[in-house]
């Protein structure tokens, strides 16, 4: 093609950022809500994971005069800190100073939300057959004039049986057996020993239920880690019934058997879960939920406590 008949350079692509702002005025927060992206986290062994979140990301506009952010600036500073950092506080504090910096001027605020799903291996209770078990995690970061403020909420799973339950069932067993042995004064072991292990010798059976604590802990900030996996760990010891994964039978006597040792209304689960965060240093407040979706009712049995470490 002759220079003649050459095509005409392309015009800039129009920028209606630049127009006029009409009813002008600054905005809290400006950004994008279910990004899908992977993350870096721990995988409770010392490693790490690329996992899948969802992620909302956010700036303040500072200025009433701007029409609005740089959008795409967000998401690929987003994207790019991301395989790069992993979950940590300092991790955390660098990809909102980036996001503050993406928006040359306009932003001196920024907030993260991540949500996913950890997940964990858990070792049988006898066993030792290993299993996977999946905790729900959301991640609140907020950079405002240089202060990080960092919340950690995450749920879990456990059995709760019911102490009035136990104890009628435990009165009903009592009865049957005075009534099966009311003309004998004197009983062998070995027929005690069968009575108690046949069909007669179960007269009732406390209810019990999957439970969940739902929890939310506002962190100090100068610790390396997020406490994830050690807060699990804490609760589900503090709590003493965690739900299962891989299980042979042993492992289910040994589950049963900790129900027996555990009984707890919807209070107590909530005064051991309170127990625990009252008592880490990590933690400067607290909240969290514990509902137990009853077998008996058909509505659950619900707690609520929440603490400030400073004045627990």
């Amino acid at each position: 093609m002759s220079a003649s008949h050459s095509l005409p350079p392309a015009a800039p692509l129009p920028d209606v950022a630049d127009h006029a702002v009409p009813l002008a005025r600054t905005l809290d927060w400006v950004g994008m809500e279910g990004i899908a992206l992977p993350i870096r986290v721990s995988d409770g062994a010392g490693g790490q994971l690329m996992v899948p979140a969802s992620i909302d990301l956010g700036v303040d506009l500072g200025r009433a005069e701007a029409r609005g952010i740089h959008m795409s600036r967000l998401y690929l500073q987003l994207q790019e800190g991301l395989a790069r950092e992993s979950m940590t506080p300092a991790g955390l504090r660098q990809l909102l100073q980036e996001s503050i910096a993406s928006q040359a001027g306009l932003s001196g605020r920024a907030r993260l939300n991540i949500r996913y799903d950890a997940l964990l291996q858990r070792a049988a209770l006898e066993s030792g057959h290993l299993g996977w078990k999946r905790y729900p995690v959301e991640i609140e970061a907020i950079l405002d004039q240089g202060h990080l403020h960092l919340a950690l909420s995450f749920a879990l799973e456990y059995s709760s049986t019911c102490p009035a339950s136990a104890a009628l069932s435990r009165q009903a067993n009592a009865d049957r057996f005075g009534q099966d042995f009311a003309a004998t004064d004197l009983l062998p072991m070995a027929k005690v020993r069968d009575w108690l292990e046949s069909e007669r010798g179960l007269a009732a059976t406390p209810h019990a239920q999957r439970s969940r604590a739902q929890v939310r802990v506002e962190l100090r900030t100068q610790f390396d880690e997020l406490p994830l996996v050690a807060l699990i760990d804490a609760l589900e010891a503090a709590l003493g019934t965690p739900v299962q994964t891989a299980v042979k039978r042993v492992d289910e006597q040994a589950f049963a058997r900790l129900n027996a040792k555990n009984l707890m209304f919807c209070e107590d689960a909530a005064r051991r879960v309170a127990s625990v965060l009252a008592g880490d240093a990590r933690i400067e407040r607290y909240q969290a939920t514990v509902s137990h979706f009853e077998s008996l009712h058909p509505h659950d049995a619900v707690a609520r406590v929440s603490g400030n470490n400073n004045n627990p």
